[in-house]
């Protein structure tokens, strides 16, 4: 079981990814910008963060990028999932600090599993 912070403004899919996840077997906290999802992120330490891009206010990339900077929470993986399908996105992504990246909606299976990589399950 991993504790995963999951950052990401639409109720709807919040409540389908914490469903998901929980069926898994992971405990999930969630928030719903990126400003409160950083503050929540250095307060309770998950062990992974799945990063929403389209936020109000900073974008997931910001975030993201002010997570893997900060001596804090470096440490903590960050996996992007975003609509966002472009190449481009999954590059500037992982530039910014995430350890993987997945398009929305993804396939259980393949999400369990890079989060088990992640999380060295």
């Amino acid at each position: 079981m991993a504790r995963i912070l999951l950052i990401e403004d639409s109720p709807t899919e919040a409540a389908v990814m914490v469903q998901l996840l929980e069926r898994n077997g992971h405990q999930v906290t969630t928030s719903g910008n990126a400003e409160d999802g950083i503050a929540s992120c250095k307060r309770d330490k998950p062990d992974l963060v799945l990063m929403d891009v389209v936020l109000p206010g900073m974008n997931g990339f910001q975030a993201t990028r002010a997570l893997s900077r900060d001596a804090e929470t470096s440490h903590i993986p960050v996996l992007i999932v975003s609509t966002k399908g472009l190449d481009t996105d999954r590059v500037w992504g992982l530039r910014q600090g995430a350890k993987d990246y997945i398009v929305k909606p993804p396939r259980e299976q393949d999400l369990v599993a890079r989060i088990n990589a992640l999380v060295g399950h």
